[in-house]
């Protein structure tokens, strides 16, 4: 299980190696996605707090990065933050997920993207739930839910 000590250390250090690494120009990105996906997962935008539709759906399933399918999240871990984005304990595999420190906005922040694709998914926080005490924070429109799939 991650930690936030864990989570800090892959974004000053190096963060795991991906399974695999799916690379596409700005143009091939567009092409699959919609203007608000691109806007949000290839440029770092956010959604509206409470607008995106994963935010209030818990359905089981696994939710994959909307640009290159890689499994993120599993439902078994999504929890109700009240934050207004969809909120995770864990991600899928440890290797999943890419950590990076953000100092944009005034702040410092660990943004978290996918590790395969290096979409913006949205930012993670120490303030979450037992046992790990993480809240990863993620924009509806950087996954796509797949019902009825659960990791084991």
């Amino acid at each position: 299980m991650l930690t936030w000590k864990d989570i800090i250390n892959y974004a000053t250090k190096g963060n795991p190696t991906p399974n695999k690494r799916v690379e596409k120009s700005e143009k091939e990105w567009k092409a699959l996605l919609t203007d608000e996906q691109f806007r949000i997962t290839r440029k770092k935008g956010t959604e509206r707090p409470h607008s995106g539709e994963l935010c209030s759906i818990y359905d089981e399933g696994q939710y994959n990065c909307v640009c290159c399918n890689t499994p993120l999240f599993d439902s078994t871990i999504k929890y109700e933050s009240s934050s207004g984005w969809p909120s995770f304990t864990q991600p899928i595999k440890e290797n999943a997920i890419k950590y990076h420190k953000d100092t944009t906005l005034g702040m410092i922040r660990v943004e978290v993207l996918c590790n395969t694709c290096d979409a913006h998914l949205g930012h993670i926080f120490p303030d979450g739930p037992e046992p790990s005490g993480l809240r990863y924070c993620i924009n509806s429109e950087s996954m796509q839910l797949e019902k009825g799939l659960v990791n084991d």
